[in-house]
């Protein structure tokens, strides 16, 4: 840590400050402002090339009402051109008077180019030619499944009994239990036993 003498309304913070920087390094700085003096006083993990004593330049920060505990998340540019997502927290005295503000700077730089390339390899170069997946049963208990887990977010091992019962209900109304070893298929799909599935698919056409 860079700092000044901490003052009195800082110190209960200091070891959140350092748990902060910690955690996340070395892609987060911690810097704390005094307000009134528009100074900072206190710096962890600098990346932003500033140091302590310089101007708080609070100014930039976005409007936000008197009475705010959390500032943001808000985006920022470093002067070497890197994004960074800020998050201030306004601190108090022991008077319960605001004093100064506690940001977070992350540097996600590192991760924007990765989520990038993994996005391009997500999504779909062309449509699928129907003439080749319409009749595979297989891929389409597998793609009713799959859609099924993205739209609630979860993990197949994390659907419920009515997820089960919704999928059976589903992947029967497109006809592909008709299809020897189905049955099995779907219960490995949705990781659970070919003896559950028959019991939903009864209960199911009820």
């Amino acid at each position: 840590m860079s700092n000044e003498a901490v003052p009195n309304w800082l110190e209960p913070h200091v070891a959140t400050c350092e748990a902060i920087v910690a955690l996340f390094h070395p892609f987060a700085e911690v810097a704390v402002h005094d307000i009134r003096r528009d100074r900072i006083v206190a710096l962890w993990n600098p990346i932003s090339e500033r140091a302590v004593g310089d101007a708080s330049l609070l100014d930039e920060l976005p409007d936000y009402p008197e009475d705010a505990r959390v500032i943001g998340p808000y985006p920022k540019v470093l002067a070497d051109g890197r994004a960074i997502t800020s998050v201030s927290v306004v601190l108090h005295n022991a008077k319960g008077a605001r004093r100064g503000l506690l940001c977070i700077n992350f540097d996600r730089s590192p991760f924007d180019g990765t989520i990038e390339l993994l996005a391009k390899f997500a999504s779909p170069v062309q449509e699928r030619p129907p003439e080749l997946f319409d009749r595979d049963w297989r891929e389409q208990i597998a793609l009713l499944v799959d859609a099924e887990c993205r739209a609630r977010q979860l993990r197949r091992d994390r659907l419920t009994r009515e997820h089960r019962l919704a999928l059976v209900q589903l992947i029967d109304e497109r006809g592909l239990f008709a299809t020897r070893n189905a049955a099995a298929h779907a219960a490995h799909a949705l990781g659970t036993s070919r003896t559950t599935i028959y019991a939903l698919l009864k209960e199911a056409r009820i």
